[in-house]
């Protein structure tokens, strides 16, 4: 049996990281669960290969001149000159090494093993190292060997802390695991038939979306090939028009039928216009939120998911708004609804998929003004939210949610509650730790910090952990992301506002990282870099806080890449085909419009008295460019 379980763990170890990753955890976790506790140390050991030992050896004992013996030996070179993971991962190696004998100068100072070190660092860089001079997130260390001592440096001292060797030795042994390797096994080769049919079914979603976005592209096409001929009719129009003016200063008459002609062909062209845009059937709302609260989790989805496509789905324009406002209007969320179970109460439930589906629907109604000014009028809401951002365990509930925030922190009466609820202290914690962050979740993490810290009370939160703070954004302004890093760099543009902030960054050294900054061949961002460091040294004191706000007028982003984790079983009903067959209105079954009034009673209603208040908020703030 163990000789067995050995086996099996021989092969798992040869499935690389990217594939094997999550059943291996699995498989570790189930067998510590069980007991089996002399079978997951074999299993650990086994599964690495002599040389991957010996080289975590040299790396614990820090003997660098074995260690890049065994490395030159077992890594190929053209792995580690074509893969950026790679060059990265033996750049820090280097740095792990020469500063070795500080970490143990407390146990045993060897000075002349340091100097020795710092000699073959500096070979290392005119040579293999040369290729990341110019990328941002190394160039500081190459004033490592310059540095008397490093130990006591605030760009170098984090190198002394245990955690940044941990996560090193990680990070190496992912790599070795997945370089070093015996022959492929059959359970290999197994799991990739089954990846490969997976990547078969992501291919045919794929095909879908492209042929919807195929269908959009004709469809505005022959849009423009309308206006174009409209363009044509209105331009001649005008030229008649300008003609019988001419004439009436002539004093010849001009008849009151010729322009009533005139007048009948710019009325057509506008209807014609008009009719371009088919808006969608009206539904039965109060019958969707009954059954949406009072349904199964499966059908609730199914439900959540036609709305959210609808809104998604539809064509920008009137049809897309004519969706949003009937959505407003209905109060679909029942935020001023008194019932004990609510839209807006699923919120709290713990139904993963319904959790899920709940915030797609929310982050696209705050994809609109409108939508902001209809969600911040439900009192529980940003707590609920903000609630799921902080404990919800599933990364895409909290990537929504997150995106979700981000949008309603356009509004300033919104920023206010995230203020005070400690959002920028936990935001700046997640940053920390931001090679464990997809892009999209940095992008709208940095970008809620901006907006956060556009505020007086925002930016004086920052000043609370002005040292934490300043430490995140500078690793952060490494990224590759350039809209990464021009949040960043507004981020620090504000709080820079605050004199305290400025001077804990002159204690840090923060001029001399920020120059670093500006050899970048992007112009724009040198320019920000340049602001900055102006500010840095500037004697400006804070502003106070202003009542003033702008409008809250603008769509943002709506993001229409999801893959979609509720799949339609055999003769389920989903989407539009859904809502149009189980919901349509009492008005879209009884009315039969003329062929020229074919639109939804959304857009025939009357909004007035229905409209929600807009707030105020400040949008595209951004650094003096």
């Amino acid at each position: 049996m163990l000789c067995d379980i050995n086996r099996f763990a021989k092969a798992i170890a040869c499935i690389p990281a990217v594939f094997a990753r999550s059943p291996l955890v699995s498989l570790l976790q189930y067998l510590s669960f069980a007991g089996y506790d002399s079978v997951v140390t074999t299993f650990n050991e086994e599964r690495k290969c002599k040389a991957v030992i010996n080289l975590i050896d040299c790396f614990d004992n820090g003997d660098q001149d074995a260690f890049f013996k065994v490395w030159t030996e077992h890594i190929p070179v053209g792995i580690v000159e074509r893969d950026v993971n790679a060059l990265s991962l033996e750049f820090y190696l280097h740095i792990h090494f020469t500063i070795v004998p500080l970490r143990w100068k407390a146990v045993k100072k060897n000075d002349a093993d340091f100097s020795e070190r710092i000699s073959s660092l500096k070979k290392y860089f005119k040579t293999r190292g040369a290729a990341l001079s110019q990328t941002a997130e190394f160039l500081p260390y190459y004033a490592l060997p310059y540095v008397s001592d490093p130990t006591v440096h605030p760009l170098f001292k984090a190198l002394f802390e245990e955690s940044w060797l941990a996560q090193l030795k990680e990070k190496l042994e992912r790599f070795l695991t997945l370089v070093i390797k015996p022959n492929t096994p059959r359970l290999l080769t197994l799991y990739v038939s089954f990846y490969c049919g997976f990547v078969k079914q992501n291919i045919q979603k794929l095909q879908l979306k492209l042929h919807e976005a195929e269908k959009r592209t004709n469809y505005y096409a022959d849009k423009f090939k309308n206006l174009q001929t409209e363009h044509c009719k209105l331009i001649m129009i005008t030229a008649e028009l300008v003609k019988s003016l001419e004439a009436t200063v002539a004093g010849k008459m001009v008849s009151p039928d010729y322009l009533q002609s005139l007048y009948d062909e710019l009325r057509n062209s506008q209807q014609n216009l008009s009719m371009e845009v088919p808006m969608l059937p009206s539904l039965n709302y109060g019958k969707l939120k009954a059954d949406i609260v009072g349904s199964d989790e499966r059908r609730a989805c199914l439900l959540l998911q036609a709305l959210c496509w609808r809104l998604t789905h539809s064509l920008p324009g009137d049809q897309r708004e004519s969706v949003l406002q009937a959505y407003i209007r209905n109060d679909l969320l029942e935020g001023f609804s008194d019932k004990s179970k609510t839209v807006v109460g699923l919120l709290d439930s713990s139904d993963e998929m319904v959790l899920e589906y709940m915030v797609r629907l929310i982050n696209a109604f705050a994809s609109f003004a409108a939508g902001r000014g209809y969600l911040a009028q439900i009192p529980s809401l940003l707590k609920l939210l903000m609630d799921i951002l902080k404990k919800e365990k599933n990364s895409s509930i909290r990537e929504k949610t997150l995106m979700a925030i981000q949008k309603l922190s356009l509004r300033r009466s919104q920023q206010t509650p995230m203020i005070e609820d400690d959002l920028i202290s936990w935001l700046v914690n997640e940053l920390q730790d931001s090679d464990c962050l997809s892009d999209n979740t940095l992008e709208y993490s940095t970008a809620l910090l901006l907006n956060l810290s556009l505020r007086t009370k925002g930016r004086r939160k920052c000043a609370e952990d002005a040292k934490h703070v300043l430490k995140v954004l500078i690793d952060l302004l490494g990224h590759e992301n350039h809209q990464i890093r021009s949040f960043v760099n507004g981020t620090l543009y504000s709080i820079f506002c605050v004199p305290s902030v400025r001077e804990e960054a002159k204690e840090m050294s923060f001029e001399a990282i920020l120059q670093c900054y500006t050899k970048e061949g992007n112009p724009n961002f040198s320019r920000q870099i340049g602001f900055i460091i102006k500010l840095l040294n500037s004697d400006k004191e804070e502003d106070p806080e202003s009542d003033d706000e702008e409008g809250d007028d603008n769509n943002v982003c709506m993001e229409h890449s999801e893959d979609e984790i509720l799949q339609p079983q055999s003769g389920e009903l989903t989407g539009e085909t859904l809502l149009t067959t189980d919901y349509l209105g009492v008005r879209a079954k009884t009315c039969l419009c003329k062929p020229g009034d074919q639109r939804d009673q959304t857009s025939l209603l009357s909004t007035k008295g229905n409209q929600l208040e807009e707030g105020k908020f400040s949008l595209n703030r951004q650094l003096p460019l």
